[in-house]
């Protein structure tokens, strides 16, 4: 049986890259709280509006500066909200052209809705790779694969 060992530079490099790996799955995601709100070209009210977001636009946080938050969508616009403006309530935005609601997790379940491509669902549950999601007037279920975050 042959055994590997592992330099003590390897092995800073393997805890570096477990490191970045752990920081990657640790993303930090917020949602817009109400219509109009503005994506900034800086931390402050002075700052260029790039565009106003709907409420339950969700957006991952990159960066804080005081009351201001750095962030991104699912695009890559980057861009400053005021942090009084996002919580922490769990929505995503369809990403795919189109999609199906289903009743339950999985392919197989019967479909109950669609959506199209920017439509933003409050995400209720998680089944592995499927989201529960609700809509006024539609509650179900869709793949991950069809939506950001």
């Amino acid at each position: 049986m042959k055994h590997r060992t592992f330099s003590a530079g390897a092995g800073l490099l393997l805890c570096a890259l477990l490191l970045a790996a752990s920081a990657v799955s640790a993303a930090e995601f917020m949602s817009v709280v109400k219509d109009g709100v503005n994506l900034r070209s800086g931390p402050d009210a002075s700052s260029e509006v790039f565009f106003q977001l709907p409420a339950g636009y969700p957006l991952q946080v990159i960066e804080r500066k005081g009351d201001w938050i750095n962030v991104s969508d699912y695009e890559n616009d980057k861009g400053w909200v005021s942090a009084s403006l996002v919580s922490i309530t769990p929505y995503v935005i369809v990403k795919a052209e189109r999609g199906n609601i289903r009743s339950g997790a999985g392919p197989d379940q019967p479909q109950v809705g669609k959506v199209v491509r920017d439509v933003i669902l409050k995400k209720l549950d998680q089944q592995g790779d499927w989201i529960k999601v609700s809509h006024p007037q539609l509650t179900g279920w869709i793949h991950k694969q069809l939506v950001w975050p």
